[in-house]
């Protein structure tokens, strides 16, 4: 199982790595144009995995509202990126801001959902169930994942593709760290009843890994990035950042094994050995957007 998990990872993160590189030196003079088709991409996967969970069990969720609206809040959080591309900056007084064009779209979304179950009503049962598992698929994906595509045009290329990067570094260092503090030292269960491989000690040594991650991140790595711009985060708001960043990822985790086991499923899909599937790969990240964002915007980092 750790043989396939490095070697799915190893072949995703080469990939993935030299797009980052690209969207950040060649971006056309717009941050985040390149890493927008892989966001949209992962998005729909991630959505479509949950369809077939549900359908899996029973639930027929009407799949393109799901879709549809996924597709439209992603769309919607890159709208500024149609500015960039002409050339001209984004309006700083537009009513919506940036946050509002996905927030829009959400509220499109769930008619999307409505519009669905409409077109295909016959009698009565299930309808309500239907509504609210296909909202709560689109948001769930849709919304989350907008404070990804937030963090990548934060600001300017050098700030927005920083705070990008300190997420996922973060983040999946956590993971990895709570996965082999977990496997030496583990002893007590986190929540045996949702995921038995999970410890506490585990999830301890997750977040102290989290923490050092985010030291060596905004001490060496991020001075490069940004260059001129550069400036010290104070020590207690990187440390702060890291433990954050890890106690969210490991609430998205475990969100994620609460559906599925609700569910009846060890994975999201069998498609990347070792790995799962794209959800599985997602479920920190996810959930750790939100407060990632919310720190670079509050200048705790």
């Amino acid at each position: 199982m750790l043989r396939w998990r490095l070697l799915t990872a190893a072949i995703i993160l080469g990939p993935l790595v030299g797009l980052v590189y690209a969207d950040f030196h060649f971006n056309f003079g717009a941050p985040g144009l390149l890493l927008m088709p892989i966001g949209l991409a992962a998005g729909l996967l991630a959505a479509g995995e949950i369809l077939e969970m549900l359908k899996a069990k029973g639930h027929d969720v009407v799949a393109w509202p799901v879709y549809l609206g996924t597709a439209l809040i992603l769309a919607a959080a890159s709208a500024p990126l149609g500015w960039q591309v002409m050339g001209v900056e984004y309006p700083p007084d537009c009513a919506l801001g940036k946050l509002g064009w996905p927030l829009v779209a959400a509220g499109l979304s769930i008619g999307l959902v409505f519009v669905g179950e409409l077109i295909r009503y016959e009698q009565p049962g299930g309808v309500v169930v239907n509504v609210a598992l296909g909202v709560f698929t689109t948001l769930y994906i849709g919304l989350l994942l907008t404070f990804v595509i937030e963090l990548r045009m934060f600001e300017s290329n050098e700030r927005g593709m920083t705070a990008l990067v300190s997420l996922l570094f973060v983040t999946k260092l956590s993971d990895t760290g709570a996965y082999f503090t977990g496997k030496t030292f583990g002893r007590h269960k986190l929540a045996p009843r949702l995921s038995p491989g999970k410890t506490i000690e585990g999830a301890v040594g997750g977040i102290a890994v989290a923490c050092l991650a985010s030291w060596v991140y905004f001490q060496f790595i991020a001075p490069k990035m940004l260059g001129a711009d550069a400036s010290p985060s104070p020590l207690w708001g990187v440390l702060s950042y890291g433990a954050i960043i890890a106690v969210a990822g490991v609430i998205g985790d475990l969100s994620e094994s609460l559906l599925k086991r609700d569910l009846e499923r060890k994975d999201s899909s069998s498609w990347l050995p070792g790995l799962g599937g794209v959800l599985d790969i997602l479920d920190s990240v996810l959930a750790a957007a939100p407060p990632a964002y919310v720190c670079w915007s509050a200048g705790i980092v």
